[in-house]
């Protein structure tokens, strides 16, 4: 039912996916990245996914294949993604993709990747406007780790508390000596702890999310070398959570998935209100009995989770409003 086709842009594979029936109209275009940590995953390993929103959304869907930390170095994955996006936005006519209908989509630390990206956009004003933001259990923000759902689900599969800070070493090519320290958030100076408490913090989140074993934390003395050691996770390309107020007005429209059993919940949380804060719309999906990673079981037929369907049609259903 579809037609696949693979090329490079810059180094970066892309493999498009869209439907054999000819047009009726124009098509939205989407874009998708991948998750993995920025470190490893793959367009094959998302085939599924992008197959399934292809179809039931009669969408051309470009699956972007960024280059891998630590061997490609951060930041060059987001310029691999934006590079892909540009591509896409200046060929919308070959593959019949309406300019006012461009979603920008991905999973876990590709939905970080599709936040930053539409962030970046909103300074390119001779590309068509981004329709909507698809943001499927993002990570976004490397402020807090003791937030409650990274206390309740420290020890959850697939990724635990301890995991997520060895991947931003990893990803950020650094040697993961001051883990320990990173972990009780000896790395964020005071004066940025007071500064950001507006919009990362635990007393933002709603109170129904706190009942399953939250104990609120002690704050942590500041360690200068620790910051030094790991600052890039305090940027705004890596904690786009970070981005001020004017910029966050002038996002699209936003589709956000959150996941109970999912130590980066809070992040889709409290991204959700500082949207909702700034007038923009939001739709959000809440797996009660999802975990993180859940879409890289989709399709895989007895190995796939229930709540990985629902969580795919959810998706499905609110792009087709569009």
């Amino acid at each position: 039912k579809l037609l696949i086709k693979d090329l490079k842009v810059d180094e970066v594979p892309l493999r498009i996916y869209q439907p054999k029936w000819p047009p009726t109209g124009k098509r939205r275009g989407i874009l998708y990245f991948h998750g993995g940590a920025g470190t490893f995953g793959s367009i094959r390993a998302f085939e599924r996914v992008c197959r399934y929103i292809a179809k039931k959304c009669n969408s051309v869907v470009v699956s972007v294949g960024y280059r891998l930390a630590p061997e490609h170095p951060y930041p060059g994955q987001y310029f691999d993604c934006l590079n892909a996006t540009l591509y896409f936005m200046r060929h919308l006519e070959e593959y019949y993709v309406d300019p006012a209908l461009i979603i920008i989509s991905g999973d876990s630390c590709g939905a970080n990747f599709a936040t930053v990206i539409c962030q970046i956009l909103l300074n390119k004003r001779d590309l068509p406007k981004v329709r909507a933001q698809v943001l499927l259990y993002p990570g976004l923000q490397g402020l807090d780790f003791h937030l409650p759902s990274y206390q309740q689900n420290a020890s959850v599969p697939m990724l635990f508390r301890k995991l997520v800070i060895y991947f931003c070493f990893r990803y950020l090519n650094k040697e993961p000596s001051v883990l320990e320290d990173v972990l009780q958030n000896c790395h964020v100076p005071e004066s940025m702890k007071r500064k950001y408490k507006k919009w990362i913090s635990a007393d933002i989140i709603p109170d129904e999310f706190k009942i399953r074993g939250y104990v609120p934390q002690k704050s942590t003395s500041y360690k200068p070398e620790v910051h030094e050691a790991i600052k890039e996770i305090l940027a705004i390309t890596f904690s786009p959570l970070l981005a001020e107020d004017s910029v966050i007005r002038q996002l699209p429209e936003s589709f956000i998935v959150t996941c109970e059993f999912d130590v980066l919940r809070d992040d889709g949380l409290l991204y959700k209100k500082r949207l909702e804060d700034n007038g923009n719309q939001v739709n959000w999906y809440h797996s009660e009995s999802g975990f993180h990673g859940v879409l890289a079981f989709f399709g895989y037929g007895i190995f796939s989770f229930s709540s990985g369907k629902k969580i795919m049609d959810s998706t499905v259903n609110y792009i087709n409003t569009l």
